[in-house]
């Protein structure tokens, strides 16, 4: 898939227990809120998991990303949905390379936003 600037680029995701224990092994992030359910047997989501949407699209692409921003705007939690939309905001071919900008936003179900930022990058041609 050829991209352009205006592009729109979308992902899903339900995040899991499973989803929480693994990630909570592989960062060491073992905050008492993502090891220990709440009343409702739900854990909250590590903010970087959640990040991995946007970073996901930019892999599908081959984006070496340069630069993220992330605002974690509001907790997820396991089986929330989270939609993930992504926007090209630059698109341009320098030789070898093209540099890459875009934006993105995250909602849950509810259409609440929980993650918007940006990044930047290159892709090899």
């Amino acid at each position: 898939m050829s991209l352009k600037i205006g592009d729109i680029i979308t992902f899903e995701r339900t995040f899991t227990i499973e989803d929480v224990e693994l990630f909570t092994k592989v960062s060491g992030d073992q905050g008492s809120h993502h090891v220990m359910p709440d009343e409702k047997g739900r854990l909250v989501i590590q903010g970087l998991l959640t990040a991995t949407l946007p970073t996901k699209i930019g892999g599908d692409h081959s984006v070496l990303a340069r630069k993220m921003t992330f605002e974690f705007l509001r907790p997820v939690i396991t089986n929330d949905t989270i939609h993930c939309e992504v926007k090209i905001e630059q698109f341009e071919e320098q030789g070898e390379r093209t540099v890459i900008a875009a934006s993105f936003i995250c909602r849950n179900q509810n259409e609440k936003e929980v993650l918007k930022g940006d990044f930047s990058g290159i892709i090899k041609n």
